[in-house]
């Protein structure tokens, strides 16, 4: 399968990445992580793939609650820390739409926040669809657009700062992208064959501090890092005022920053 400009840019942008990522964004992502697993059936003697495991945290979860675990990523720094969260899981090097599995070959499959980083979403749950069993369960999450107050933060400093998304970071081809929302999402999951789907909002405060939260752009993490490390010394230097400034808006105790999240997951069976 060939890649798609957006798929190439994806894995230059999380090459390298994966330290950054677990000490700025990982326990955010993780928040959905005990929920996609009962989407799924995930429990006791379940053959359980992971895609786009990152850092670990749901393949970690599904092996204490003894589940029989294989995890894939597409960076290798990500396989690599998977590996030591989750010693018991089989972890591999792979990236989506095609995976090195046989057909049927698992009871269940959860994909977090993955679908967000791949060029053919459809396909990418086609394939999704293909390892997991007859009967078994798919169980995945995105985040919703429009994106809370607290995901907005970043962009909205970005764009005080009067900086648009350079040129060399595609968005996702208008064939391929799908409406962020709850109706959208489960449309999608149909529309790769999965029946009884449903889909659910997710919402949450995620509690960091003003230093964790400006590390992950400032180390290039994700699209929004990759606008911001972009640019010169200078631009950065006033993004990262602005986002100070609008850090206020959030403030909790102690320092704590208080950042409503909201994410759409989707589940059916095949």
């Amino acid at each position: 399968m060939v890649q798609t400009v957006f798929d190439e840019s994806e894995r230059r942008a999380w090459a390298g990445q994966a330290d950054a990522y677990a000490a700025s964004f990982a326990k955010l992502c993780a928040y959905p992580v005990s929920g996609l697993l009962d989407a799924a059936g995930v429990r006791e003697g379940v053959r359980v793939l992971d895609v786009g495991t990152g850092t670990g945290s749901a393949a970690a979860v599904a092996c204490e609650r003894g589940a029989k675990v294989t995890a894939v990523d597409a960076e290798p720094g990500m396989v690599a820390r998977a590996a030591l969260a989750a010693p018991e899981a089989d972890v591999r090097l792979a990236a989506l739409p095609r995976l090195p599995f046989a057909d049927d070959e698992f009871d269940a499959v959860v994909g977090n926040f993955v679908l967000n980083h791949v060029g053919r979403p459809r396909e990418a749950l086609r394939e999704l669809r293909r390892v997991t069993r007859p009967g078994g369960r798919i169980a995945v999450t995105i985040w919703a657009a429009p994106a809370a107050a607290g995901q907005a933060l970043l962009g909205r400093a970005v764009q005080a700062a009067g900086v648009t998304r350079p040129a060399h970071l595609p968005a996702l081809a208008p064939e391929d992208d799908f409406l962020r929302t709850e109706q959208g999402f489960a449309a999608l999951l149909g529309e790769a064959g999965l029946t009884d789907v449903v889909c659910d909002t997710l919402t949450w405060d995620h509690q960091t501090t003003l230093e964790e939260w400006w590390s992950g752009p400032a180390a290039g993490v994700a699209t929004i890092g990759q606008i911001v490390t972009s640019q010169d010394p200078v631009v950065i230097a006033e993004i990262k005022n602005h986002f100070e400034s609008l850090c206020a808006e959030f403030a909790g105790p102690g320092g704590v920053l208080v950042l409503p999240h909201a994410a759409l997951m989707a589940h059916g069976q095949v």
